[in-house]
C-alpha cells in the first residue's frame, strides 16, 4: 500500500509541469488526496487537497492561480498541474491520503518527486 509520485524534473522559470500521484495497493476513491511540498531548509507546507467528491481546498491562496489539483479515479491517480513556475517553487513535492481533507493526520504518504525551477 503506497503512493508514488512522478513527473518532477528540471524546468525553466515560466514553464509548466504535471505531477502525478498514483495509489498502489488500494483505491483512491475512498481517500482525499493532498499535495505538499518541502523546499531545502524549510518546513513542509500543504498546497491543496481534493476530496473524494472532487471538492478542492487550497491551503496557500497565492498558489491558487498557478497550481491546479485534479483526480482521475479510473486511473487511481491525482494530479497537480504547475503553471508559470518560479524559482521559489523548487521543492520536493509529495502527496498524502486520508479520509477527508485537512492540514494533517494523513494515513498514507509518498516519497515525493523533485521539482527544480531554473531562473
Amino acid at each position: 500500500v503506497q503512493l508514488v509520485e512522478s513527473g518532477g524534473g528540471l524546468v525553466q522559470a515560466g514553464g509548466s509541469m504535471r505531477l502525478s500521484c498514483v495509489a498502489s495497493g488500494f483505491s483512491l476513491t475512498s481517500y482525499a488526496i493532498a499535495w505538499f511540498r518541502q523546499a531545502p531548509g524549510k518546513e513542509s507546507e500543504a498546497i491543496s487537497c481534493i476530496s473524494t467528491d472532487a471538492i478542492i481546498t487550497y491551503f496557500i491562496d497565492s498558489l491558487k492561480d498557478r497550481f491546479t489539483i485534479s483526480r482521475d479515479n479510473a486511473k487511481n491517480t491525482v494530479y497537480l498541474q504547475l503553471d508559470r513556475l518560479e524559482a521559489e517553487d523548487t521543492a520536493n513535492y509529495f502527496c498524502a491520503g486520508r479520509g477527508a481533507c485537512g492540514l494533517g493526520g494523513y494515513d498514507y504518504w509518498g516519497q515525493g518527486t523533485q521539482v527544480t525551477v531554473s531562473s
